[in-house]
C-alpha cells in the first residue's frame, strides 16, 4: 500500500471510529432508557439489554473461524445490515402492538444486532489496525478517540435538546422517528468511509482450525489479560447497566443535563488520552491500565454517595473520574492482546479474550439486576438502611475493581519486571 492511500485510510479510520461512535450513543444509555421506558420495560430488564454489547462479545468467537484476507467487502455489509437493525429499535414504541409484544420485538432485534456487530467487529479491528504502525498504536489510538469523543459530545448535546424538546411537547414519538432518520444518515456516512479505507495484502492468513484455538488458549499472556478484563467487566457491568435509568428517574436528569454530562466526559476523556497513549507506548499498556483502574476504583466509591439530593453534583464527579479511566481502559484490551498475540493469531485472541471476559460482564449484570429489583421492591432500603439500588451496585463495582487492580499488578506488571 503506497503512502499516500495509507495516509487516506487512517483518517478514513479515525472517522469511521467517530461515526461509529455516534451510533453506539443512540443505542445506550440514557438513550436506550428511554426507548426501554417507551415500552414499559422494568430497571432490571433495561440494565440486562444494556448489558447485551457484552453478551454480544461472545459471537466474536465466530470471527475465529471467517477468512482473513480480503475482508473488506464482509465488514462492510455487516455494518450495514446492523445498523439497520438499531435504526429499527426507534420505530418499535411507534408500533400499534401490545407493549409484550414490543418488549419481545426490541429484545430480539438489539440482540440481532450485536450478534451481527461481533461477528464482525475483530476482523474489522485486524483490517483497520494493520493500517497503524506498532510502535504508534498508543498515541494513534488515543488520537482517534479524541476525535470521537469531541464532536461524539455535540452530537449528544444536539441530539438531547431535540428529545427534550420533543418530550415537552408531547410528541416523543416524533423525537424517534428523527433519531431513526438521523440513523440511516449515519448508516450511509460510516459505509463511505469504509469504503474508501484500503485493505492491505500482507496480512492475509490461511482460514483458521481448531488447533489455533487452542494456541491461543495456551498463550499464557493472552489468559492473563482475559481474566484481568473478566473481572473488570464484573466491576463495571454490575453497575454501569444500571445508571441511565438512575439519571432519568431517581436522579431526574433531562436529556439536555445529560448531554452535558456528555460534554464533561468527552472534555475529560480526551485530555487524557493522548496523556495515557504516550504513557502506554513509552512505559506500557500493562501500568497504563493498572493506573486507570485505579481511577475507575475511585470513581465508583464516589458513585456511591450519589443520591437525588446531591445527584447532579456527585454522578457529574464520578462520570469525570470514569471518563478519565476510560481514556486507557477502552483501548487497552485490543493493546495488550496485540502485545501477546503474534499477528497472525492476533484476531482470534481478541475473539477469545472479548467472549470470555463478555460472558462475565452479561452474566454479572443478569444476576445483578435481581438485586436491583429487589431493592426497589423493599422502598430501596438493604439491610434495613436506607440505600438506592445503584448506591449498592457502586459500592459493589469499587469491591472488583480494587481485585482487577491486583491481578494487573501481580500477573502483568510485576511479572515482566520478574522476566527482564
Amino acid at each position: 500500500m503506497n503512502s499516500s492511500i495509507l495516509k487516506r485510510s487512517q483518517r478514513m479510520y479515525v472517522l469511521e471510529a467517530a461515526i461509529e461512535y455516534f451510533i453506539s450513543i443512540l443505542v445506550s444509555g440514557t438513550y436506550l432508557a428511554n426507548l426501554t421506558s417507551a415500552i414499559g420495560l422494568s430497571d432490571g430488564l433495561t440494565g440486562i439489554l444494556s448489558s447485551i454489547i457484552s453478551l454480544g462479545c461472545v459471537f466474536q468467537l465466530i470471527a475465529i473461524f471467517l477468512r482473513r484476507n480480503r475482508v473488506k467487502r464482509l465488514v462492510i455489509a455487516f455494518s450495514i445490515l446492523n445498523q439497520l437493525l438499531f435504526t429499527f429499535l426507534y420505530a418499535v414504541p411507534c408500533i400499534p402492538l401490545a407493549g409484550e409484544v414490543k418488549a419481545v420485538i426490541f429484545t430480539v432485534v438489539i440482540v440481532l444486532a450485536y450478534f451481527i456487530y461481533n461477528v464482525a467487529h475483530p476482523v474489522k479491528i485486524n483490517w483497520l489496525m494493520s493500517l497503524v504502525d506498532n510502535e504508534k498504536r498508543g498515541i494513534f489510538t488515543a488520537k482517534k478517540e479524541v476525535v470521537s469523543l469531541i464532536s461524539g459530545m455535540i452530537f449528544s448535546f444536539l441530539m438531547g435538546a431535540m428529545i427534550d424538546y420533543y418530550k415537552a411537547e408531547g410528541k416523543l414519538e416524533v423525537a424517534f422517528v428523527l433519531s431513526a432518520v438521523v440513523m440511516i444518515v449515519l448508516t450511509v456516512l460510516h459505509t463511505l468511509t469504509m469504503l474508501f479505507t484500503g485493505e492491505r495484502e500482507d496480512i492475509s492468513a490461511p482460514r483458521p482450525d481448531h488447533r489455533e484455538l487452542l494456541a491461543v488458549l495456551k498463550n499464557k499472556g493472552i489468559l492473563k489479560v482475559t481474566l484481568i478484563f473478566a473481572v473488570w467487566n464484573v466491576a463495571t457491568y454490575s453497575a454501569t447497566p444500571f445508571y441511565g435509568t438512575y439519571q432519568r428517574k431517581e436522579l431526574g436528569f433531562s436529556m439536555t443535563f445529560v448531554a452535558v454530562l456528555s460534554v464533561v466526559y468527552a472534555v475529560a476523556r480526551s485530555v487524557f488520552s493522548g496523556v495515557l497513549g504516550k504513557y502506554a507506548d513509552k512505559r506500557s499498556f500493562a501500568k497504563m491500565v493498572r493506573l486507570c483502574f485505579g481511577v475507575a476504583a475511585l470513581a465508583f466509591l464516589v458513585n456511591t454517595f450519589c443520591v437525588p439530593e446531591n445527584g447532579k453534583l456527585v454522578f457529574t464527579l464520578y462520570y469525570t473520574l470514569y471518563a478519565i479511566s476510560m481514556a486507557g481502559i477502552n483501548s487497552a484490551l485490543v493493546n495488550l492482546c496485540y502485545d501477546y498475540a503474534p499477528v497472525e493469531k492476533r484476531t482470534s485472541a481478541l475473539a477469545i479474550t472479548q467472549a470470555i471476559s463478555g460472558c462475565a460482564g452479561f452474566f454479572t449484570t443478569l444476576l445483578m439486576s435481581g438485586a436491583v429489583e429487589a431493592i426497589q421492591a423493599k422502598g430501596n432500603r438493604l439491610f434495613g438502611l436506607s440505600l438506592y439500588a445503584q448506591q449498592f451496585t457502586s459500592f459493589f463495582a469499587l469491591a472488583v475493581t480494587l481485585i482487577a487492580i491486583l491481578l494487573v499488578h501481580i500477573l502483568l506488571v510485576r511479572q515482566n519486571k520478574e522476566d527482564l
